[in-house]
């Protein structure tokens, strides 16, 4: 078609459709030369299982979803607890397969649902039984009534955020009136920055790498992470959960240098002031030529190091949150509760990073281990 001949032949336009037709068929239907306005299909995210020794949504994906949706609810006096789980562990069978219609049409993808108890429903299967000791108080609290502690636990997390809302709906109306929320929060993780291998932290809101210290391999996590006894919790953990407020803009006053005498680590890179990478371990005896720390007595590194502390290792999958104001949704799992007591109460002596928080929800619950359809969720604990 000429640019002078504004008006092609009917040969010509025919032609010209014959060809596009042509192409399309050779490249299929649905190709992107076919339909140059629909983009080409996202790659479909790996399915994370749902069932064996433990449940996912703790070290399964290896790097957590950046998307999170936790739902703190208390469970009514004359509710049987073991029907309960095993319905909500059902649910959670269909949803994460993606035959459950209350999806809505949604694709479950990476989605995973982990559901933990509280110290209240724990004592009632055993008082001896980890998990069942409920949480000090600590310094720097402003916590109201309803958003200290709970019964049940469903951390929901996927890369898909519509799927956060929809899924605990679903679980929701499962349980019924046989349960009531308490609080929730949602939450977001940053890209994944390398550490090691195949371990990588995102960065939090304070513009740091966060969870670069972690029981990470499968002899750690052995050791600091899964429960191995007794037999009703083996392949549990014992999570704590912390919604924090954080002083952004009094902590972005700070000069870099600042910044990184707060945390004890670079900010650009992770690595400790000490030296090394980000994944070196802090020389926390290391000094300048004048006496001092290079890693500040009160740096958030030298706090928190399970060394100084005398605690084991704790796994964290913290998500940055910005309702009502920036701050950070702390998850920890343990095997001991008394890995996080003693730690949060060593920092809270004099750890310079707890200048800039304000705990304004707090909860620990017994994850309970794995389950699938022959093994309920909940069995054995609470038959």
């Amino acid at each position: 078609m000429s640019r002078a001949d504004p008006h092609p032949s009917r040969r010509a336009f025919l032609g010209a459709t014959g060809a596009v037709t042509a192409t399309g068929l050779t490249a299929g239907c649905d190709s992107p030369a076919a339909r140059p306005d629909r983009p080409p299909s996202p790659t479909p995210t790996p399915r994370v299982p749902p069932t064996g020794r433990h449940q996912a949504g703790v070290t399964l994906p290896r790097a957590a979803q950046p998307h999170l949706l936790a739902v703190v609810a208390d469970v009514g006096d004359d509710v049987a607890v073991g029907p309960l789980l095993a319905g909500l562990g059902r649910a959670v069978l269909t949803l994460t397969e993606g035959t459950d219609p209350r999806l809505l049409g949604l694709s479950p993808g990476d989605l995973t649902v982990t559901v933990g108890v509280g110290p209240r429903l724990v004592r009632g299967a055993g008082a001896a039984l980890p998990g069942a000791a409920d949480l000090p108080r600590f310094s720097r609290e402003r916590i109201a009534p309803r958003s200290r502690g709970g019964d049940l636990l469903l951390q929901i997390c996927a890369g898909d955020p519509l799927l956060l809302p929809v899924v605990a709906a679903a679980l929701l109306g499962q349980a019924g009136d046989r349960i009531r929320e308490r609080w929730r929060q949602s939450g977001r993780r940053g890209p994944e920055v390398p550490v090691t291998g195949d371990v990588s932290a995102p960065r939090n809101l304070l513009g740091f790498i966060d969870g670069i210290v972690g029981p990470h391999t499968p002899a750690e996590q052995r050791r600091h992470l899964w429960l191995t006894g007794p037999a009703p919790v083996a392949g549990g953990t014992i999570a704590v959960l912390r919604r924090m407020e954080l002083d952004l803009p009094r902590f972005a006053a700070l000069s870099v240098a600042g910044q990184e005498a707060v945390f004890g680590r670079r900010r650009a890179t992770g690595a400790p002031l000490s030296g090394g990478t980000v994944a070196s371990d802090p020389d926390l005896g290391a000094k300048t030529p004048d006496g001092r720390y290079l890693v500040p007595a009160d740096a958030h590194v030298r706090r928190a190091h399970p060394n100084v502390v005398g605690a084991g290792l704790m796994l964290r999958r913290s998500y940055s949150t910005d309702g009502p104001g920036p701050g950070l949704l702390f998850i920890s799992f343990q095997n001991d509760l008394r890995t996080f007591t003693k730690t949060l109460t060593h920092m809270d002596g004099s750890d310079a990073l707890l200048d800039f928080t304000t705990t304004t929800a707090t909860a620990t619950f017994l994850i309970l281990p794995g389950f699938d359809r022959q093994r309920p969720l909940g069995a054995g604990l609470f038959s």
